[in-house]
């Protein structure tokens, strides 16, 4: 062997020995969603008791404007877990996989499977029918995933379990909720935390991406008393909502055309009272996972992630729900913590789902895909002042009704309706002085100029 040949030899193995030194201190990656969630926790700002997302806040950048880009689970999970926008995804209806229009793209785990981590899923981070697929894979990925754990969960309790109020009942899909015994064990969410636990005690060595993602607070809200407990009824306070300001929006723009699906002001405190009471039973057992991280010494080299998959109506505009292109249904809860944490603090900047993918990429050293549509939001990681995004965009389908497309700037949310037989309507709102979209001014003639600047974006955003 030649002299040049032994050198070459010698730096090779300097090299793959700092490889794989590299590979031991590459950053884990915990990835949390829950499903159904506003930003209504306390460290948004809103009644509700969350300590342990506030917890993992306090040492997180929160993002105060983050959009979902569409506001139904299996579409707005497909482009998070992708980085495509739903057109691009192919993916505007529940029930399809991710690759149903795009074979070939890589997800944000099989990324992280390709560079050598072991990607495990616990629970619903795809679609998942709730609560008729639970403990099924759903349309899952195979492709994503080393390891994939479905939680059964008894998410049909009988009748004699508890309170209830179910309006418009179908197959669960309301506002009926349960008052449970005990602290949950037998449910989703819960043994959920139970697997996460366990796998990030087999797998503490890393490198990981676990993703848990829970159920709550998707309704059927079933939840243990001891959480309902938490808010008294006669302390739940209602919306409000203007007499006549359903009179100034289109009748597209809901998803259920009864105001309030037809529930008394009694079964609407209720229903919020669930609610809240689903989404502090979600925190407790995200609590758990983060705490067991932080007991393994883990959370030094680990990246956490929370993030709801879309924004949620609890009687605003007396509307529930989701499917809506409402400010407060397309936004959604985000919270970056990066390895060792760093003091709380909080951005204003536009984000969008789609723009988690890129970032935990980046900040565990690896390359997004160039099909990916996000932008790495590592920058406003260092310095959440900074501006970002221009505008964030989420659309949503009405079967064989139409179509409505939205867009939100750092003052307004303007939004389009196509109905089917071609027949369009608007709304805008001045998000500074209408936080609460009581005023579509989509026709007043001194906001002409701002509508015609909003047309513009969404032609772009298509293009």
């Amino acid at each position: 062997m030649t002299r040049l040949a032994i050198m070459l030899a010698i730096l090779a193995c300097v090299f793959a020995s700092g490889t794989l030194c590299a590979q031991t201190t590459r950053p884990n990656v915990l990835f949390l969603v829950a499903d159904d969630l506003c930003a209504d926790l306390g460290c948004y700002g809103a009644p509700v008791k969350s300590p342990n997302i506030d917890k993992l806040a306090s040492r997180s950048v929160r993002f105060d404007r983050a959009y979902c880009q569409y506001p139904l689970c299996g579409p707005t999970r497909c482009s998070l877990m992708s980085g495509l926008r739903p057109d691009t995804v192919g993916v505007v209806t529940n029930g399809l996989p991710v690759r149903h229009k795009l074979k070939d793209l890589v997800t944000l785990p099989q990324l992280f499977r390709q560079h050598g981590y072991f990607a495990a899923r616990v629970g619903k981070i795809y679609h998942l029918g709730i609560p008729g697929q639970v403990g099924q894979p759903g349309p899952d990925d195979p492709q994503s995933w080393d390891y994939t754990f479905n939680p059964k969960g008894n998410e049909f309790p009988s009748l004699d379990d508890g309170d209830q109020v179910d309006p418009d009942p179908k197959n669960g899909q309301s506002f009926r909720h349960n008052l449970l015994k005990g602290d949950g064990h037998d449910q989703h969410d819960y043994q959920a935390a139970d697997e996460a636990i366990r796998l990030l005690r087999e797998h503490k060595d890393g490198p990981f991406f676990l993703s848990d993602g829970f159920i709550r607070p998707h309704v059927p809200e079933v939840a243990p008393r001891t959480f309902f407990d938490l808010y008294p009824l006669d302390q739940v306070a209602l919306p409000d909502v203007p007499a006549d300001e359903r009179d100034h929006i289109p009748a597209i723009a809901f998803h259920n055309a009864k105001p309030d699906m037809g529930m008394t002001p009694q079964q609407c405190r209720e229903s919020i009272r669930a609610y809240r009471a689903a989404t502090s039973f979600m925190d407790a057992q995200l609590g758990r996972v983060v705490d067991e991280l932080q007991k393994l010494g883990l959370a030094d080299n680990t990246v956490i992630t929370f993030i709801g998959d879309h924004g949620y109506s609890l009687g605003q505009h007396h509307a529930w729900q989701k499917m809506m292109l409402f400010d407060r249904v397309a936004r959604v809860p985000m919270i970056i913590c990066p390895p060792g944490g760093k003091p709380a603090a909080a951005t204003t900047s536009l984000v969008e789902s789609i723009d988690l993918y890129p970032t935990i990429a980046q900040l565990c050293g690896l390359t997004s895909p160039p099909a990916v549509q996000g932008k790495s939001m590592t920058d406003l990681l260092k310095d959440p002042s900074k501006p970002f995004k221009s505008a964030a965009y989420t659309q949503v389908n009405r079967a064989n009704k139409g179509e409505g497309r939205s867009v939100r700037t750092d003052r307004w949310r303007y939004t389009e309706w196509t109905l089917t037989g071609g027949e369009k309507s608007a709304e805008l709102y001045d998000e500074r002085d209408d936080p609460n979209e009581t005023k579509n001014l989509a026709t007043a003639p001194d906001r002409a100029d701002t509508v015609a600047q909003m047309k513009e974006l969404l032609k772009e955003q298509r293009q």
